[in-house]
């Protein structure tokens, strides 16, 4: 499946994966008070943009959204979700700097098998996490296709199934998701935002920078050297203990200086 650029292409459906995840993989959710908050803001905006929720899956460090947007808005649904969330967190908590990554993952859905299966994935996150079977998980959309929906629009997923028999749609829907999750599948075609190993890293940041030795970043002034720090934590994939480590400066440091608001990532 091809990534679609948010400039210049659509989906087939207007459907796109999304991901919201914390900077650095930290959590972004400490409790239920966290959780709900996070609704509340969902159906702020899908009042405000009036597009359409068919799944999500709320987890520690990172948010999976299945949208139809059906007015092109999708950087602004994102752009106004993350930056709300985000100031309620840091005035909670008492914190300052980027809660998430410098933007969100999305990726494009164009076909309904693929619509099917990842809706699927979206829902098993806390099994595969272990953390539960997907039909006790809370903070889901997993159990408003079993009963009603509150802030997810079940209807067209349900219709694929039976569009005139409701009980029997759910039950078909059910079914479909138990039997795909008990096969043997490879779901990384479903994952957005790779990982990168150190080679790729290294040479992520000696490209941004615009230098040949990364170990150059130690000799920088206190001043700059955050402001380089700042900057190269916003490549995607770069996790921070991989930073510390190829850059020969503390976790600690580097941590501290993420979560100051030194620079805007770009």
């Amino acid at each position: 499946m091809p990534r679609c650029s948010r400039k210049n292409a659509k989906s087939f459906y207007g459907v796109y994966h999304i991901i919201l995840r914390g900077i650095n993989n930290q959590d972004i959710f400490f409790d239920d008070m966290d959780r709900k908050n996070f609704i509340k803001r969902i159906i702020s905006t899908k009042q405000k943009y009036n597009y359409e929720l068919y799944a999500y899956v709320l987890m520690s460090n990172h948010v999976h959204l299945l949208i139809k947007d059906k007015n092109d808005s999708i950087s602004k649904i994102m752009q106004s979700l993350a930056t709300s969330y985000a100031i309620y967190f840091n005035k909670k908590y008492d914190r300052i700097g980027h809660l998430f990554y410098n933007r969100f993952h999305s990726k494009c859905v164009e076909d309904l098998a693929y619509l099917l299966n990842l809706q699927r994935y979206i829902h098993k996150n806390p099994q595969k996490d272990g953390i539960c079977q997907m039909d006790k998980y809370k903070w889901s959309s997993y159990q408003e296709y079993l009963n009603k929906g509150n802030i997810t629009d079940i209807d067209f997923i349900l219709n694929i199934f039976d569009s005139k028999d409701r009980k029997k749609a759910i039950e078909l829907w059910k079914n479909y998701n138990l039997i795909m999750t008990n096969e043997i599948e490879n779901d990384s075609k479903f994952e957005i935002g790779k990982k990168l190993s150190d080679n790729e890293a290294i040479e992520k940041i000696k490209t941004k920078l615009q230098i040949d030795n990364i170990l150059e970043i130690q000799k920088y002034n206190v001043k700059y050297r955050k402001q380089i720090i700042s900057k190269i934590a916003c490549i995607e994939g770069i996790r921070r203990k991989q930073l510390a480590r190829i850059i020969g400066i503390s976790e600690r440091t580097i941590y501290r200086i993420i979560n100051e608001k030194i620079e805007e990532c770009p």
